[in-house]
């Protein structure tokens, strides 16, 4: 298997466990706070994920812009804070409809890349540990959507939810 490969497998199946963790969510759940003390709510969280990818691949790799809707980098970006008011966001629809195409262009690009492409430097990294690389930056994104689907889970407990993979 290649690395390409492998890192859209695992993109491939943490959408497939977030898909199955908002499966029976309605709108109002999805504002959940998944603790007592806060977090990240799943409305945010599908948010979050969406620009963070745009971000990533549309600016780190590729050297241009994100692909996503004016002012959802003020919503879901870097330092956002999750807000109990649905009505603030875009909707469950919108919100996955938007990372559909965010991950279409992802896992284009990896059909693209060769296993050699990921050692190549990102054309605009913030954070060279992270960012530093193609690689690196797909490797953050695995990492990332892995942690906060995981708040997604956590959010369905505190709604009082059955896990879903059990």
């Amino acid at each position: 298997m290649k690395a390409t490969e492998f890192v859209a497998g695992a993109l491939t199946g943490g959408k497939a466990w977030m898909a199955g963790l908002l499966a029976d969510l309605e709108e109002g759940d999805l504002v959940a706070v998944p603790t007592a003390k806060g977090g990240n709510h799943p409305l945010w969280v599908i948010g979050h994920l969406t620009v963070s990818e745009a971000s990533i691949v549309g600016g780190m790799i590729k050297g241009g812009h994100p692909n996503v809707p004016d002012g959802w980098g003020t919503l879901f970006g870097m330092g956002s804070q999750p807000v109990s008011d649905a009505s603030k966001y875009p909707s469950k629809a919108e919100l996955l409809e938007a990372f559909e195409k965010v991950r279409a262009e992802t896992l284009e690009l990896l059909a693209r890349l060769a296993d050699t492409d990921l050692d190549k430097p990102s054309a605009n990294s913030p954070n060279q540990e992270l960012f530093g690389t193609i690689g690196r930056c797909l490797a953050t994104l695995v990492n990332q959507q892995a942690f906060h689907v995981g708040q997604i889970a956590d959010a369905r407990r505190a709604l009082g939810r059955k896990p879903v993979f059990a």
